[in-house]
C-alpha cells in the first residue's frame, strides 16, 4: 500500500492518521504555528490533500518538496497601512502555518499540482505508474 507519513511529534502512517483524524483537535498549536485541518483522499491515480484555509491569498502559500518531504506553509505578507483608516477592533488574524508530509517512493513528486478555490487549498499528488508484468502462458515442449 502506498502511504503518506504525517510529520509531527509522533510519526504516523496514512492509515493511522485517518483513524485518528476524528479524535484529534483540528487546529493544534505547536511551535507558534496554527495547523489547519486537512482531509486526505486516495484514488487509483493519486492522493489529494484538502487544506481548509479560508480568507487567504494563493500567493501567500509556499509549497515545496525536498527529499520526499512535502511542506505546505502560509505566511501573510504585510499590506501597506491605509493612513485614512484606523482599526478600532481586531478579532481575527490569519496565523502562519507549516505542515509537512513524508511522501512514499510510489508517488510522483515531480507532478504535484495545487489549486486554491473557495477557501480550500487542494494538492493533487499523482502515483507513479507501476511496472505491470503481464501474465504469459508457457508452452510445455
Amino acid at each position: 500500500m502506498t502511504y503518506v507519513k504525517f510529520n509531527q511529534p509522533s510519526m504516523r502512517t496514512l492509515d493511522s492518521f485517518l483513524d485518528n483524524l476524528l479524535n484529534e483537535t483540528p487546529s493544534v498549536q505547536n511551535n507558534g504555528f496554527n495547523f489547519p485541518p486537512v482531509n486526505i483522499f486516495e484514488t487509483k491515480e493519486n492522493f489529494e490533500l484538502e487544506f481548509n484555509v479560508p480568507g487567504r491569498n494563493k500567493g501567500d502559500f509556499k509549497i515545496t518538496v525536498d527529499k520526499n518531504i512535502l511542506t505546505v506553509s502560509f505566511e501573510k505578507k504585510e499590506e501597506p497601512k491605509d493612513e485614512n483608516k484606523k482599526q478600532v477592533k481586531k478579532e481575527f488574524t490569519l496565523q502562519p502555518f507549516k505542515r509537512s508530509f513524508t511522501l512514499d517512493e510510489k508517488v510522483n513528486s515531480e507532478n504535484i499540482a495545487a489549486k486554491y478555490e473557495n477557501g480550500l487549498l487542494v494538492l493533487t499528488i499523482p502515483k507513479k505508474e507501476e511496472v505491470k508484468v503481464e501474465a504469459k502462458q508457457i508452452a510445455v515442449n
